[in-house]
């Protein structure tokens, strides 16, 4: 019997590569594309790279996601590709509009053209409801984006529901609230928090700078969310669903479980800039997973502090391999980092 096939869009960053791996535990064989060359080295995947299989390209090329499309011949295409810093996207709105809107109308035409029956998972947000009034958010929450990633991230998610609609393509959106892991980017709020109370315990480091500690986020493990993404193209079906917890923590309950982990007192360490406070949404992003709950049958496996003590361990793994233990601790910080949540 052949192996199911997979393609994934965006396969080196933190969802793509859990993904890879997931897939290949159930027996895929996993093709993937990514923006630089096929042999450059990519940490992420370090685990399965012998396992995979990559192909240089761009989603803005719809020539090569054709291409694509017919080099792995996947029975099902997800795209994890996009910019993931919504503060920059007011930067580069133009940049954001055209990769991360266009780039999913390229590969839903390039889909629709090769006339195949490929399944579809497009990686919506929780940025999506933006300053809603609506607490929890469903599926049947008003949408209300208030950044250049999330209306680019808005028009994608429009454009996977037409082409459903339309073309009768089995293509799905999963709308993931905050997912973390180990390979989260450091600017992130819970790896700078991890990564932080590592490096103090270490020695390395001796405060940490935040801003509000009372904002509140919905966050999730990312190995627990991409066997979401999966199910949903599982179903007879497709469907859009709302993939989260459903319980908000606060920054504050973030850094009590990552010094706890690590047996300090945060209160010793950990310093509020005024600066660095954003305006408080609406309401609290909290996401409503009962339809994932009932349709696909999933539901989170990771509690909260067990999430942020892999994270802590993972970094002080990393700095004791870092060669950095035992230099003189880090006095200085630089310049303030706004808190970067999704």
């Amino acid at each position: 019997m052949d192996r199911p096939r997979a393609l994934i869009l965006g396969i080196s960053g933190q969802d793509g590569s859990y993904l890879a791996e997931f897939l290949l535990d159930k027996g895929y064989d996993v093709y993937g594309v990514v923006r630089h060359s096929p042999t450059q080295p990519v940490r992420n995947l370090k685990a399965v790279r012998d396992q995979v299989e990559l192909m240089q390209g761009d989603l803005l090329d719809q020539m090569t996601m054709v291409q694509a499309l017919g080099w792995a011949q996947p029975k099902e295409v997800y795209n994890l590709a996009a910019t993931s810093f919504v503060p920059a996207s007011w930067h580069q709105p133009v940049m954001t509009a055209q990769f991360t809107a266009v780039g999913v109308t390229s590969m839903l035409e390039a889909i629709r053209l090769v006339g195949s029956d490929v399944r579809f998972y497009q990686a919506s947000s929780s940025e999506l409801f933006g300053r809603t009034t609506e607490s929890p958010q469903s599926e049947s929450t008003p949408f209300f984006p208030q950044n250049p990633y999330a209306v680019a991230k808005l028009y994608a998610h429009f454009m996977v529901a037409n082409y459903r609609e339309r073309f009768g393509m089995h293509a799905s959106s999963g709308i993931t609230y905050n997912h973390e892991s180990p390979r989260r980017p450091e600017e992130f709020v819970t790896r700078k928090v991890t990564r932080a109370a590592a490096a103090i315990k270490l020695g390395l480091q001796s405060k940490l700078v935040l801003g509000d500690l009372s904002a509140t986020r919905d966050w999730g493990a990312a190995t627990d969310y991409v066997e979401a993404m999966w199910l949903m193209l599982q179903q007879d079906q497709p469907g859009d669903y709302v993939v989260a917890t459903g319980q908000g923590r606060t920054v504050r309950e973030l850094v009590d479980s990552a010094f706890e982990y690590v047996g300090l007192d945060p209160s010793d360490y950990v310093e509020v800039d005024q600066r660095l406070v954003r305006p408080h949404e609406a309401v609290d992003l909290i996401g409503d997973p009962g339809l994932a709950h009932a349709k696909l049958g999933w539901r989170p496996r990771t509690s909260f502090s067990e999430l942020i003590h892999q994270m802590v361990e993972a970094d002080l793994e990393d700095l004791r391999r870092s060669g950095l233990v035992g230099a003189a601790p880090e006095r200085t910080i630089g310049p303030p980092m706004a808190q970067r949540f999704s």
